[in-house]
């Protein structure tokens, strides 16, 4: 497939606002994947390409969280080395199913993602500790949003923060640093199966990589000093624009 200018002109700024989004509250695919098939790829080349761009965006921001202190390390840890797996098989369904069955999904599931988001009004003013009681929690959460993040992807940091904050009991600034390792890990998987599969184009992965490390970076500062209200505000902004887009796609 060729890449061309028109590809760029709608990707690149697309990829820094997704990046900027998914590092303060998740669901920055909502916003790069349908960029991505906008430009004109099919959903295989359409999702490489996400996962190329999103891993290292999400690289950035967990190193800043990490450095903040706000991330919990042990927790995060066993999920994300939990979400591995997840991913993979996630990611060989997808691929499995094939384009026209995931285009599909993509219009049923994108608006339960942003319901879920819309209506999560359950959140912690203060982080309660993890205890090693929960860590097996934390291995259901990565291997079942691995799976969920390999299979599609979008708003897979969202539904993170939901988890930890009711499962766990963590603060949303806490939830949403400890989501970043659990879907580093999870994009890393599901990155690896889609280069050996040739759904990469990296003359556009490589500078909407750039883009996503600039966004990651300035959600990550964003969230931290904005708090949960702004990682409330985003998650509605998500939802705002998912349902803009998909009336738009209806109505097309």
């Amino acid at each position: 497939m060729q890449v061309t200018p028109y590809m760029y002109l709608i990707v690149l700024p697309m990829v820094f606002l997704a990046s900027t989004v998914d590092a303060i509250a998740g669901g920055g695919g909502l916003i790069s994947l349908p960029a991505y098939s906008l430009a004109g790829l099919n959903y295989d080349f359409a999702s490489g390409n996400n996962k190329f761009s999103s891993t290292f965006g999400t690289l950035m921001a967990t190193i800043r969280y990490y450095r903040s202190g706000k991330l919990l390390v042990i927790p995060a840890l066993i999920a994300a080395v939990a979400a591995l797996p997840g991913s993979w098989l996630g990611t060989r369904a997808a691929m499995a199913l094939g384009n026209r069955v995931m285009q599909i999904f993509m219009l049923f599931a994108i608006p339960i993602v942003g319901g879920l988001v819309l209506f999560n009004r359950k959140t912690q003013e203060k982080s309660r500790p993890v205890t090693k009681r929960q860590y097996p929690i934390c291995v259901l959460i990565g291997l079942a949003i691995g799976f969920y993040d390999g299979f599609f992807g979008p708003g897979t940091g969202t539904f993170l923060i939901v988890l930890f904050t009711h499962l766990l009991g963590m603060d949303m600034v806490t939830a949403s640093a400890t989501a970043k390792p659990v879907n580093l890990f999870s994009n890393i998987a599901s990155l690896a199966t889609r280069i050996a599969a040739g759904n990469v184009l990296f003359a556009l992965a490589f500078p909407a990589m750039a883009c996503s490390v600039m966004g990651g970076w300035l959600g990550a500062k964003l969230a931290l000093t904005k708090g949960a209200k702004l990682i409330r505000f985003v998650m509605m902004g998500v939802l705002a624009l998912l349902t803009a887009r998909l009336a738009m796609e209806w109505l097309s």
